[in-house]
């Protein structure tokens, strides 16, 4: 297992996040570090992602932070140049992994069928994400590559505190990707009381 997996292991569930106002992304950190979940995927859904994080790794240089929804070369490019640790991309573009191997950056890919796997597996890649999880086939699906592929895998897309536990049991899942301790408008609002205890809850949900 990579540092990086490993890294994952230990957290089990990887908050993801698509954040607004890069303003808010210092205080957010904190609410993740404080409450034992020092890692964020950020997306790049908006165009505060990148100075989120950036901002994110200078308050917190330990977290363990993701560049994700990275779609081209120039996400890339600014993921990398706001220091992070891995990015993540919904789909497997061959162009996309390719210049991330190029750059010496870690990318974990989405794929949801054999036939993406296989071609991720043919560019060297060991570690991916299973997405749209839930509307792909969930946690069966995921049984019927994991049982053919000696690969990792990340579920992201409707993993839930429902059946975050089921994906987990999969002895191939790293880790889950999951939205619902980050939602936008807690972080919009600054509820940062209800963020830290959905945050919190996460641990008690995977213990």
């Amino acid at each position: 297992m990579s540092t990086l997996n490993a890294r994952m292991s230990e957290l089990k569930v990887i908050p993801v996040i698509a954040i607004k106002d890069a303003d808010k992304a210092v205080k957010l950190a904190q609410v993740l570090v404080e409450n034992g979940l020092p890692c964020a995927e950020v997306t790049f859904r908006t165009d505060a992602a990148a100075d989120a994080i950036r901002l994110m790794r200078d308050a917190y240089p330990e977290m363990l932070i993701g560049a994700g929804t990275v779609l081209r070369s120039e996400h890339v490019d600014a993921a990398i140049e706001a220091d992070v640790d891995f990015v993540v991309s919904p789909g497997f573009n061959p162009t996309t992994v390719k210049y991330c191997q190029q750059r010496g950056m870690p990318i974990i890919p989405g794929v949801n069928n054999p036939s993406l796997v296989e071609q991720a597996m043919e560019m060297g890649l060991e570690t991916l994400k299973f997405f749209p999880a839930e509307p792909s086939g969930g946690v069966g699906m995921l049984k019927a590559l994991t049982a053919v592929y000696p690969v990792a895998f990340m579920p992201t897309g409707g993993v839930s505190p429902k059946n975050v536990n089921d994906y987990l049991a999969i002895d191939a899942v790293f880790a889950c990707g999951g939205t619902w301790m980050v939602p936008g408008n807690l972080i919009d609002e600054e509820r940062w009381d209800e963020l830290a205890a959905l945050v919190k809850e996460v641990s008690s949900i995977v213990a």
